[in-house]
């Protein structure tokens, strides 16, 4: 039940007008908090909460099935309370940047590159933004819904067997 878990009850308490969602499936709790204060949220829970490691940052494409195209997720854990807890966040197209989690964790340094380069969404203030896995060359954002499948410019894959 997430409204007994102490990490949802305390984030309520302390930022209630930032939380726009919680939901529990299968034993795991998803927060989903207002942009603006996500790193506000992420302090609160490392500081406060004891939730101090990042255990994976990524993004999830929603293209034409969302008002807010792209969605944040924090996978955290608290290995003081055995607790894991996992944050989202909406990002807009036409707004598509997020403070960067740097600051808080600095595990968040290559993840966020990752999502920068695979997905296009900046990170303010990242230390060092740039390509991790494509060229820097490469066009596009890969794993973005509206990414061509074979690539950008790239002829149809007609297989190499001859």
């Amino acid at each position: 039940m997430a409204e007994n878990n102490r990490a949802v009850q305390k984030l309520k308490e302390k930022f209630a007008a930032s939380i726009i969602d919680v939901v529990e499936f299968r034993g795991e709790v998803t927060v989903t908090v207002a942009k603006a204060a996500i790193i506000d949220i992420l302090l609160f829970l490392k500081h406060s909460l004891q939730f101090n490691q990042l255990t994976d940052l990524t993004a999830v494409d929603y293209l034409d099935k969302k008002e807010d195209r792209f969605m944040m997720v924090y996978q955290l854990l608290s290995i003081a309370n055995k607790d894991r807890l996992r944050i989202k966040t909406a990002v807009t197209e036409a707004d598509c940047s997020i403070p960067t989690a740097t600051q808080v964790w600095k595990t968040a340094n290559w993840l966020e590159r990752e999502v920068f380069d695979l997905f296009g969404i900046t990170f303010d203030k990242h230390p060092d933004q740039r390509r991790i896995l494509m060229s820097d060359d490469w066009v596009g954002h890969p794993l973005r819904k509206d990414y061509p499948l074979q690539g950008p410019d790239r002829e149809p894959y007609k297989g190499r067997l001859s």
